[in-house]
């Protein structure tokens, strides 16, 4: 019997435990589905929710914007999916659907209202919760059929860390013949080396140190270059078409990765610090006329297209599985710099 609430790992204030505890679900509207979860990511961003890292979080707050499961209710409006289906969300679900960037199909970067999968409200003043949870409830528009060939535990992480990955590597038209550079390899990372060696470009991890130059070449790399070795970074000079960073810490070396680019080429910001960026050198970005661009998601259309690159390309995450009932040790896992290199629960 359908019931209009759910349990959900719920965190009450910054630095207090997760507590498993039934809340509301928003209330039905005609686009909207339900799902029972069966996995849900986690991510970096619930860190920083939970902490109240990016401002003040609206807590109780349930995190999971990496959610997988099957769909057990439609409503009038529905066309993209049926009872009976496997279905993800990401971190966006739902927007204004009415401003320019909607209309272009740019949902992610809604100029009217974009509604965010947890820590935040539903048009209807309803809280937004997310997948460390038994249920789903909301807008169909913002999710998406798993394809036939990929299990839903696969699927989960692509709905952020995937998106947030192949959408900026698409959009600034990497292809054959190319030089990316991923810095840091880790749960953004392991993905952008996948898109962009299935997009053809040649792939080159950035990192700090030597540990993960064994399972950087598995995922693909072509090469491995730790950033402390001078005499390596040096040979990188104006070698890269892109730099996608996925990881940045204190102190970032602006002039080093700068120099590392292409005329013309792209530094593509996807990792989001608690801090603003500081230090970089105008002059050295006019004069290689070098693209700074940021990336936040990505659309509708992107999430559907990337579903069908990954399972024509095969790309996978490498996950580690933990039981939805053992999510407080998960994200402790997390903050332990433990995933390699996403975390899933399952339910």
């Amino acid at each position: 019997m359908a019931t209009d609430t759910f349990h959900g790992w719920s965190c009450s204030g910054k630095d207090q435990p997760l507590e498993w505890r039934e809340f509301q679900l928003k209330k039905f509207e005609d686009y909207d589905i339900e799902m029972d979860v069966t996995h849900c990511g986690v991510c970096g961003s619930d860190i920083h929710t939970l902490d109240s890292g990016w401002g003040p979080s609206d807590y109780p707050c349930v995190v999971g914007h990496e959610i997988v499961g099957v769909v057990t209710r439609v409503g009038a409006k529905v066309e993209n999916l049926k009872v009976g289906d496997r279905a993800g969300v990401g971190a966006q679900c739902g927007s204004c659907q009415e401003c320019n960037n909607c209309k272009n199909r740019s949902e992610n970067i809604c100029q009217g209202k974009a509604v965010y999968t947890y820590n935040d409200h539903w048009s209807t003043g309803d809280k937004t919760y997310g997948g460390y949870a038994d249920k789903w409830r909301g807008d169909s528009r913002f999710a998406f059929k798993v394809p036939d060939n990929m299990t839903n535990e696969v699927a989960a992480t692509f709905f952020c860390a995937g998106v947030t990955t192949y959408a900026p590597l698409k959009r600034y038209g990497v292809k054959k013949g190319d030089r990316v550079g991923v810095v840091g390899i880790g749960g953004l990372g392991h993905f952008a080396v996948q898109w962009a060696k299935a997009m053809g470009a040649e792939v080159v991890a950035l990192s700090s140190s030597d540990r993960k130059r064994e399972d950087a070449m598995a995922l693909g790399c072509d090469d491995y270059v730790v950033l402390s070795d001078q005499d390596a970074m040096k040979k990188q000079a104006g070698s890269f078409s892109h730099i996608i960073c996925t990881s940045f810490g204190n102190n970032f070396d602006w002039t080093l990765f700068l120099s590392s680019i292409k005329f013309n080429g792209h530094f593509i910001m996807v990792a989001l610090p608690d801090e603003p960026l500081a230090g970089i050198p105008a002059m050295l970005l006019a004069s290689r006329q070098i693209s700074l661009v940021g990336s936040i998601i990505g659309s509708p259309r992107e999430i559907e297209e990337m579903l069908e690159f990954a399972a024509q390309h095969n790309v996978k995450p490498w996950l580690n599985k933990y039981s939805m009932k053992d999510a407080p040790a998960a994200v402790q896992a997390m903050r332990d710099g433990k995933a390699r290199y996403r975390i899933i629960l399952e339910n």
